[in-house]
């Protein structure tokens, strides 16, 4: 596995201080971030997913616990839209460059803006995922939302 991904180029680049993990990705998990929580021997709060959704139909990044799902009128609200929806699997590929289950929010190849869940601002470090299946970055909350220029809010 490399440990050199579009993810961590981008926090290289920010001078942003970050730590690598790795876990066996497995394909078949039934929910891909409490896999990855449980592989790294983590709270799912701390573990945070990266989805991809549509806000009026334009791309939004979201990363919110591993544990929550997204609601969607929060995200709309946070946003400043009228509806969101969650973004096809293929398109998210396409977006990002990333293959679901190992999409990053940081490094995408087309950059969306960024809503971090305001929960997850309350913990010492975060993991979000390193750019491809099995790799996990370990950083401050409030270096994840410098390095994103994301906007926090509540969105579970």
């Amino acid at each position: 596995m490399s440990r050199k991904t579009p993810a961590t180029v981008v926090l290289d680049r920010a001078g942003l201080e970050y730590e690598l993990f790795t876990y066996e990705y497995d394909p078949n998990a039934e929910q891909i971030g409490l896999h990855a929580a449980e592989s790294l021997g983590e709270d799912p709060a701390r573990v945070l997913k990266t989805l991809m959704a549509l806000v009026d139909g334009k791309p939004v990044c979201v990363v919110v616990p591993s544990d929550r799902e997204v609601a969607m009128k929060k995200l709309a609200a946070a946003a400043g839209g009228k509806s969101a929806q969650m973004m096809r699997p293929a398109d998210a590929e396409r977006v990002t460059g990333y293959k679901v289950g190992g999409i990053s929010p940081f490094g995408q190849r087309k950059a969306a803006p960024v809503f971090v869940e305001a929960g997850a601002m309350g913990h010492e470090r975060v993991y979000v995922n390193g750019g491809q299946r099995g790799l996990q970055i370990r950083l401050q909350p409030q270096a994840l939302v410098e390095g994103l220029r994301a906007k926090v809010a509540p969105l579970v």
